[in-house]
């Protein structure tokens, strides 16, 4: 529950008392106060979390009314003890206005903001340069991006042009910045050539819109819940929504710090395709619990603003999934990497001379070359009836894996190295 501190002028207590009997307050006091030498009169109360919207959009109705909203749930209790548990069990939403003014309350300084952008920026290099996956999750901890995504979606969802103009702002300034500190670390330190961890970031799954679309689904469900009824935290959900959004940006800066804008292009498709996809789903689930740009009290926003927002907003996700299904497999390496050792597992099966071991599959592509390789590792062992040769049993199974590759529509150049096994010796009885 909220609790609400109500000052009115002398003579509009009862009428205060009268519109908020309505909601079903608790704990209700009632004191005579003094202010600019004239009379008034404070009013306490406590209302659920999804009343604290309508019950001030009703006391806008009386002029000169001061209200109070405490943001944090309390738990008011009135006798007898046997209805306590009941009294307290309040697991509703908060109220669409409560969320909306705590968007505008969370903007936070330009100052501070920036100091964690910055923070965020050299632990994301240092994460990448050494391949350490334990500082990337640190630096997703601090990276700022959490504020700017949940209030851009929040802007839609109520129409508020202001709000997501200064939340897009913060956005890509914040981006921006994190691409630029990651490209100078870059040269400064002289780095050479990219790591695995930047590879891996850098190739693209065909259902990597997934991550936005739940990290901003999240990010907008931990903002609307009640804090005891919110089962996840929000500093996890600010790192969901970080994880997609500061690898991919460092590694734009990184790779063209290198010279690899193909790596880059990844890295920037991939942010965009972020920021799309949490917008969209955080708008949808905002607007799914009441958020919208109408008003009587607090203006939030207009229509056509929330309409054209959504609009720009789906047409620019479709088109770049389009895109990415349509330049395979350059924008859906991962996915098609890990269709490539279904295919060596399916070759295998069927061939008598060797069992599957193992079998590693990835896309690499040196600036040098232009074509895209696809490379595998592979290790069988030899069937304990075969007359092959292990050169003949490699040399069989790259032909047949290279074939049914080019035959599944991988159009790529497949290097295989094929290691065979010999099978281990007979236990003796």
């Amino acid at each position: 529950m909220r609790q609400l501190m109500i000052q009115a002028p002398q003579g509009k207590g009862a009428r205060v008392l009268d519109i908020a009997a309505l909601y079903n307050p608790s704990n209700i006091s009632r004191l005579e106060a003094r202010r600019d030498e004239q009379g008034w009169e404070l009013i306490i109360l406590y209302v659920s979390n999804d009343q604290v919207g309508p019950l001030i959009e009703d006391l806008g109705v009386l002029d000169d009314l001061h209200i109070t909203l405490q943001p944090t749930g309390v738990l008011p209790m009135s006798p007898p003890a046997s209805r306590v548990p009941e009294q307290i069990r309040d697991v509703s939403p908060r109220s669409p206005m409560e969320v909306w003014l705590n968007g505008l309350q969370s903007i936070g300084s330009w100052k501070g903001f920036m100091g964690y952008a910055l923070a965020a920026a050299i632990v994301v290099w240092v994460a990448l340069f050494t391949n350490t996956i334990f500082l990337l999750v640190a630096a997703m901890l601090i990276a700022p991006f959490a504020g700017p995504a949940m209030n851009a979606a929040l802007a839609t969802a109520a129409g508020d042009k202001t709000l997501l103009g200064r939340s897009l702002l913060r956005y890509f300034v914040s981006l921006a910045f994190l691409i630029l500190a990651t490209a100078a670390l870059s040269v400064i330190l002289q780095q050479k050539t990219p790591t695995t961890t930047m590879v891996s970031i850098s190739q693209l799954s065909s259902v990597a819109v997934l991550l936005p679309l739940i990290a901003g689904a999240a990010g907008a469900l931990n903002l609307v819940q009640a804090e005891n009824s919110s089962l996840v935290s929000g500093t996890a959900v600010g790192l969901l929504i970080a994880a997609s959004l500061a690898p991919p940006a460092g590694v734009i800066g990184m790779a063209a710090a290198l010279g690899r804008w193909d790596m880059a292009f990844n890295g920037a498709f991939t942010l965009l395709l972020q920021l799309l996809g949490i917008n969209l789903a955080g708008s949808l689930v905002f607007r799914a619990y009441g958020v919208s740009p109408s008003g009587s009290r607090y203006q939030r926003g207009t229509s056509l603003v929330f309409y054209l927002s959504l609009a720009i907003t789906t047409v620019c996700l479709a088109l770049l999934l389009a895109y990415q299904f349509s330049s395979s497999p350059a924008l859906q390496r991962s996915t098609r990497a890990q269709r490539a050792v279904e295919v060596v597992q399916q070759v295998i099966e069927e061939n008598d001379a060797a069992r599957l071991v193992e079998t590693n599959m990835r896309f690499t592509r040196p600036s040098h070359l232009s074509q895209e390789t696809l490379l595998g590792v592979i290790y069988v062992q030899r069937s304990e009836d075969t007359a092959l040769s292990d050169e003949e049993i490699s040399a069989s199974l790259v032909e047949a894996i290279q074939q049914r590759l080019l035959a599944e529509g991988f159009d790529v150049a497949p290097v295989l190295d094929i290691t065979v096994f010999e099978p281990p010796p007979t236990p003796e009885p």
